[in-house]
């Protein structure tokens, strides 16, 4: 993490404190220029001519800028007005990016003015959630993965308070918030460790040392169960490593009657060199992170638990390397699955499908009332919908309603996919019942029907293809350095709504 962040929701102004920054929204487009002259005035600061130019340009949206004349020492001003350009990540973004800045500077106190729910409650229908966007902000800013970095600055102490109209509504936001953000920086952990580290047996060992502690129960399936129960689809990727697979099973039963058993299944290549159908050296070097999914189901589960949501949730793992050698699987290969369908192996960097094609079978086997799985699956939902939104496959509009509205509310953006039968006959095979490989184009979508093939047709399923959001990138600071966690917060909110 970047600081020591001690967050607080209180009447106190930590911006008369020393080393203090005050960050202020103006909200009324209206009258804008008064409105920042006689919040100047009040803080005894003479307007300047150029500043005010500055920050009544229509281009340009925040100004930030030294007080010499008292406290605060910063101030830090921006626009953020209820209208058509605005959108529920705002407040998210900003707290975040300027956590970020301030590891830079000599701040130890940050005064956070939030604005009035009911200006912007078009936009949101749940005030606690409102406020919540503004913790979360200043906590994904305050990510940092640099366990192996050997120089590494002292952390530093930074005082944050929240001052908002509601302030009991505010902590409320912020006690659901902090517990629901430890699953999500559980997700970025696991994700960003590196392949070296985390190997399947590693990611089981750590997934027991924790959940538990949550009132998770965790087991996990090695080599010898998994032929026990003919998952040899899953085998034949891990056959290639000397890292053993494991079949990660976590459940957690809430106190309560749970009207809903939910099943999570989310890949867990830990490692994907590609095979015998070998990635370039460029794209292996994200592929620490062909476990994101996995790292989502966990995330997932773990929150859910800390949270006490009324939900069953089965969370399952399939913990594999994808990697070469005399025994590594090979493209015209068939294999037998623990469903008795066989698969023709066009192309062994298509491996994901083939794990979950067990997970998923497994996965029914625990009778939930519907399943949802969690993949970096293909490069085709990237071209599809870009770095910052997953692609959904479902048949179940429920399903995918929920999902959506989930997405919208968190800012993990979600779209709904094609997912018609037409599409599972360009997996048709030869020599074996389907192939894990369709034609070039239309890549995700034959994907997410190779999957269907496993699961229950009585059962509504979901797959979630997360290969650009889970990743790390550019549209936003607090996604631009390190792999992102994605979904944790999107399905506890679709849980927490079931």
């Amino acid at each position: 993490m970047l600081f020591n962040l001690k967050i607080f929701a209180k009447e106190n102004n930590f911006a008369k404190k020393q080393n203090s920054l005050l960050i202020k929204f103006f909200t009324n487009e209206n009258n804008l220029k008064q409105d920042y002259i006689n919040y100047l005035k009040e803080n005894s600061i003479l307007p300047n001519n150029s500043m005010l130019k500055s920050f009544l340009d229509k281009e340009k949206n925040e100004i930030e800028f030294f007080n010499h004349t008292g406290k605060p020492d910063f101030f830090f001003l921006k626009k953020v007005f209820p209208n058509n350009k605005f959108n529920v990540d705002i407040f998210r973004e900003t707290l975040s990016k300027i956590i970020i800045s301030l590891h830079e500077k000599e701040i130890e106190n940050v005064q956070i003015e939030i604005p009035e729910y009911e200006i912007f409650n078009d936009f949101f229908d749940d005030e606690i959630y409102y406020y919540q966007t503004f913790h979360e902000g200043i906590l994904l800013g305050n990510y940092s993965f640099d366990k192996y970095k050997t120089n590494k600055k002292k952390i530093k102490t930074l005082n944050v308070n929240l001052n908002g109209k509601n302030l009991p509504f505010v902590n409320k936001a912020k006690a659901s918030s902090e517990k629901l953000m430890h699953g999500v920086f559980l997700a970025r952990d696991l994700s960003n460790e590196p392949a070296i580290t985390l190997t399947p047996l590693e990611l089981v060992k750590r997934i027991k040392k924790l959940l538990p502690k949550a009132g998770i129960t965790v087991t996990a399936l090695n080599k010898t169960e998994m032929k026990k129960r003919k998952m040899n689809s899953l085998l034949a990727v891990a056959e290639g490593s000397e890292n053993s697979p494991y079949l990660i099973k976590m459940h957690y039963k809430p106190k309560t009657k749970a009207k809903k058993k939910i099943a999570l299944v989310g890949k867990g290549v830990t490692y994907d060199s590609g095979g015998y159908s070998l990635k370039p050296t460029d794209a292996m070097l994200e592929m620490k992170g062909d476990m994101s999914g996995a790292a989502t189901v966990v995330g997932i589960i773990y929150s859910a638990a800390l949270n006490n949501l009324p939900v069953e949730i089965i969370g399952i793992v399939p913990a594999v390397e994808n990697m070469i050698s005399g025994n590594a699987y090979k493209p015209g290969d068939v294999i037998s699955t623990a469903s008795g369908k066989t698969i023709e192996v066009k192309n062994t960097d298509a491996e994901g499908r083939l794990i979950l094609a067990d997970a998923l079978e497994f996965a029914c086997k625990e009778k939930p009332t519907e399943i949802i799985d969690f993949a970096t699956l293909t490069g085709a939902i990237v071209i599809s919908l870009g770095e910052f939104i997953a692609g959904i496959f479902t048949k179940n509009n429920s399903i995918a309603e929920k999902l959506s509205n989930s997405g919208d509310k968190t800012f993990e953006l979600v779209w709904r996919m094609p997912f018609m039968d037409e599409f599972k006959k360009q997996l048709d095979s030869d020599i074996a019942d389907i192939s894990n490989l369709g034609p070039r184009w239309g890549g995700a979508i034959t994907a997410a029907k190779f999957l269907e093939q496993f699961v229950d047709d009585k059962i509504p399923y979901a797959h979630v293809d997360l290969a650009g959001p889970s990743l790390k990138h550019k549209f936003r600071s607090y996604t631009e350095k390190y792999n992102t966690g994605f979904g944790v917060r999107l399905m506890f909110d679709y849980l927490k709504n079931l």
